[in-house]
């Protein structure tokens, strides 16, 4: 692999005016995007749950269930161990050493950083992807993630958990 980078590429390495980084690791990250109007609607999570189909002997999906004030209801398919840390925070469970998002929260916690609230912005190819809005004194970072995730860190947090419109509208199944 790396002689055909080396083919393909020669000796060049980012450096330069041409370069975004000038040498240095960016100070913010580099966003060509316009800002969105998401129209921000509140969620609330109804619950963890596991489905599998009639006759169907493959393992069971795993999903979050979260729903708007208009009753709209959102499935967000994710994986075992991020349903179990869901599930933990929503019950009011401690482990008795830290599990990842714990260590995350304690981590916050330690350096004077809150999770404001999350965001699960944008829908595609069935996939959900999702943000956290993190303030520490008078900065704000915004921090991509998977949506499993950002529930998880909002419930241990107690920030709110916040949809955009068109995904849910995009995705919601009628009650």
């Amino acid at each position: 692999m790396g002689s055909e980078f080396k083919d393909l590429f020669g000796d060049w390495e980012p450096s330069g005016d041409n370069s975004p980084f000038n040498g240095d690791a960016p100070s913010e990250e580099i966003e060509n995007r316009l800002p969105r109007d998401l129209q921000e609607k509140e969620v609330k999570v109804v619950g963890v749950f596991e489905h599998t189909a009639i006759g169907d002997n493959s393992s069971a999906q795993t999903f979050v269930l979260v729903q708007d004030v208009n009753n709209r209801q959102v499935f967000i398919f994710i994986g075992r161990y991020e349903a179990f840390a869901i599930s933990m925070a929503l019950e009011g469970d401690t482990p008795e050493r830290p599990m990842t998002h714990d260590l995350f929260q304690i981590i916050l916690n330690r350096i004077g950083a809150r999770i404001e609230r999350v965001i699960i912005d944008d829908i595609w190819e069935n996939t959900f992807y999702a943000k956290l809005f993190i303030t520490q004194g008078n900065k704000q970072y915004e921090v991509d993630c998977r949506p499993s995730d950002a529930i998880a860190l909002a419930i241990r947090s107690k920030a709110p958990i916040m949809m955009a419109e068109a995904v849910i509208a995009a995705s919601h199944q009628e009650i």
